[in-house]
């Protein structure tokens, strides 16, 4: 198949809405297919919402959560400055992936279903035949994403393992 060209799509938000808790990224849901794909050569893109800099949720890192290769990443000092340097959805919009990927963490709920740019990159994506994937709450991403003849991307679709 070659190098495949992937876009990871990772939340911007590092707080709860109580305003009482930290959160962000949920790491294994980023280093897993970040390492597979890594494995293989592809080309791999991480942006967010706003780019920059991205938190991790705290109960992700904690030992009973940190599996091996989400450690591995997470000790990589080369890997983290990526997190801390991450482009925007804007600044991506208009390049071609083979696949997007929706990164989880239960704050993409806060940032996901709103962002116009996240709406328009799946769509284009989904209407090109190309593939589109979520984890966990990244899903949420998919919610509100509407196809040029108007649809929801989601609508009359079933969950597929």
């Amino acid at each position: 198949m070659g190098i495949v060209k992937i876009l990871i799509i990772v939340t911007n938000i590092n707080i709860y809405a109580s305003g009482n808790y930290p959160t962000g990224l949920w790491l294994s849901e980023l280093t897993h297919i970040y390492d597979a794909a890594k494995t293989k050569g592809h080309d791999i893109t991480i942006a967010s919402p706003n780019g920059g800099d991205i938190p991790i949720d705290p109960e992700s890192l904690k030992f009973f959560t940190l599996d091996k290769v989400s450690k591995k990443y997470w000790n990589n000092k080369v890997f983290r400055e990526q997190l801390e340097q991450t482009q925007s959805l804007k600044a991506v919009e208009n390049e071609n992936f083979d696949v997007v990927y929706l990164a989880g963490g239960h704050v993409t709920m806060y940032d996901f279903p709103q962002d116009k740019t996240l709406q328009k990159i799946i769509a284009e994506q989904y209407e090109n035949g190309k593939i589109v994937a979520a984890i966990c709450h990244g899903v949420g991403g998919l919610l509100n994403v509407r196809l040029s003849n108007g649809h929801y991307l989601i609508k009359d679709k079933n969950n597929r393992l």
